[in-house]
């Protein structure tokens, strides 16, 4: 069996990746560790140990809101690999307890692994933006033009409930006493307030431009852009 790659060898390396990452992964032996992996070793490296739902649960009120939420299965499968990479350790809850469940910590050798990951020397790459419903306008012309007013102000009210989370995301984390290692997600939830703020204003100038473009009796073209 072939020896095992150290850590600063694991960090060398990028590949595309089919997650949603962005194709920034390490290679351990010959298989991938894709950014969906990292992203749960991040959730790991934060104080106290965690379950599979209350990573996903933490997924769902941090990592969506900038990056994407890994679905339990895919949480579920990066802690059995990273458990296997010696990256994160797992123990069983007590007889004691209601229900058996599995809590999972970082080890030093994740904590080194993800602390090489997080401050590697590449181009960490361009963020990648697939908007749906700039799909749809981009395709108005085969749409009714209060069609696409509907779909658009949708999208607005999703944005604001979306906003919403982010905002109470952002203020259960400052209300935490916790350490200094809460204050980067608090500024990555900062960010998110920002974007989502700017997407409602984007998508409610969009409004204004599908008026302006009916007003001048036009509902786009077919011949290109």
């Amino acid at each position: 069996m072939a020896a095992r790659r150290t850590t600063s060898q694991r960090q060398n390396g990028s590949t595309a990746s089919a997650d949603g990452g962005g194709g920034d992964g390490a290679m351990d032996g010959d298989a991938v560790l894709p950014p969906t992996a990292w992203a749960v070793l991040g959730l790991l490296s934060f104080p106290g140990e965690r379950t599979g739902y209350e990573l996903k649960k933490w997924a769902d009120a941090s990592l969506r809101f900038f990056y994407w939420s890994p679905a339990i299965s895919q949480i579920y499968a990066e802690l059995r690999r990273l458990e296997a990479l010696g990256y994160a350790t797992s123990r069983r809850s007590g007889p004691e307890a209601p229900r058996t469940k599995r809590a999972y910590a970082i080890t030093d050798e994740g904590r080194a692994a993800l602390a090489a990951w997080a401050d590697g020397g590449r181009d960490v790459g361009p963020p990648v933006l697939k908007h749906p419903l700039l799909l749809r306008i981009w395709l108005g012309h085969l749409t009714a033009p209060d069609r696409l007013r509907d779909l658009v102000a949708e999208h607005i009210a999703q944005t604001r409930g979306e906003l919403r989370e982010a905002r109470d995301a952002l203020a259960r984390v400052d209300r935490s006493d916790g350490p200094q290692s809460w204050s980067h997600p608090q500024v990555a939830l900062r960010w998110s307030e920002r974007r989502l703020e700017a997407e409602v204003g984007l998508a409610e100038t969009m409004l204004d431009d599908l008026a302006e473009l009916e007003a001048r009796g036009g509902r786009g073209g077919v011949d290109g852009p």
